[in-house]
């Protein structure tokens, strides 16, 4: 990091009293804004040494007719250049553009951030299924209940529930079914 960075960062960690922070940081804002003019000034200086040499000064004076027609078919040629070059630049960004934001929509494809449509529920005979799967193969109603196989159910014994007073006297042995016999006329 650079020393305003580390000023910056023991600003943050340390144990200073307010007023002194307050101070530090006023500090650091003086110094920020007295290097960006430094930077804008130093892209001035770029910029005015680019265009001395790209496009030296013209000295017009004392030129003849014909000296000034042929500074102009010059000038003129080396700004076709200029715009050709300025227009192949910019078809470059454009395609460079267009190619980032693919592969954005393919990266946020990919993590399946995409939302999914609402599947509607669509009613269908199982003919015109089978129409729309197969083709037209298919062509005689197919009857699904043909292929099935038959189960068939056995019928659970059921046990008659009586009385539990009648079951407690069977269940008591040779005495109680006799007496039970005997009861009945």
């Amino acid at each position: 990091p650079t020393q305003t960075g580390k000023k910056l960062i023991y600003l943050l960690k340390s144990k200073i009293s307010a007023s002194r922070r307050l101070h530090l940081k006023i500090k650091l804002l003086k110094t920020a804004a007295v290097m960006l003019e430094k930077t804008k000034e130093e892209r001035i200086q770029q910029k005015e040494v680019t265009l001395t040499e790209k496009v030296p000064p013209l000295q017009l004076s004392g030129l003849s007719v014909e000296d000034l027609q042929t500074l102009c078919k010059e000038l003129h040629r080396k700004i076709d250049v200029a715009d050709e070059e300025r227009y192949d630049i910019e078809a470059k960004v454009a395609k460079n553009i267009k190619e980032i934001e693919d592969l954005n929509r393919k990266v946020f494809e990919l993590k399946g951030k995409m939302k999914r449509p609402a599947l509607k529920r669509v009613k269908i005979s199982a003919d015109a299924m089978l129409g729309a799967l197969l083709g037209s193969k298919v062509k005689e109603s197919v009857d699904f209940k043909v292929n099935l196989k038959t189960v068939k159910k056995e019928e659970e014994k059921k046990e008659e529930v009586t009385d539990w007073r009648k079951n407690v006297e069977a269940m008591s042995g040779m005495e109680g079914r006799k007496k039970l016999f005997d009861a009945n006329p």
